[in-house]
């Protein structure tokens, strides 16, 4: 990646802690995504505001290129799950099941994803797919 891609990437990520929309960040990150097609975390946050922005076909998609990119990253595979509980699509337990065991060997992860699902949850509380994967991930909860 160039700087120039770095920084919009890093610009667009700070837009969505300060708390923008994310439709308005979908250009962005789908820019980011044309120009550095390789980003496994450009994928994942566009499938991440896909989501939010109900657009689970393209979410779909964006996490399935994820996934492909780094078949180790639980964001995208938690991306890619609730995807397919939008979407209707079958297979979505494998996913959650290797998310779940990523997150179980690396403590790190496993709070990142805790944040990410409630920030999700912050940002659309009826998010029920989200809330599913949720407690199929952290049933003790």
């Amino acid at each position: 990646m160039t700087n120039t891609v770095e920084s919009l990437f890093d610009t667009g990520l700070e837009r969505y802690k300060a708390g923008e929309a994310a439709a308005d960040l979908i250009p962005v990150f789908k820019e980011v995504c044309d120009r550095a097609p390789k980003s496994t975390a450009a994928w994942t946050c566009l499938a991440w505001l896909y989501l939010l922005d109900d657009k689970p076909n393209f979410a779909y998609k964006a996490a399935q290129k994820a996934v492909k990119l780094n078949p180790q990253d639980p964001q995208a595979r938690i991306n890619l799950a609730v995807a397919m509980l939008e979407t209707g699509e079958k297979g979505l337990r494998q996913h959650v099941d290797f998310a779940q065991q990523l997150i179980f060997v690396n403590p790190e992860w496993r709070e990142e994803v805790k944040k990410s699902i409630e920030d999700g949850l912050d940002r659309k509380p009826d998010w029920q797919s989200l809330a599913k994967v949720k407690n199929w991930l952290f049933p003790e909860e």
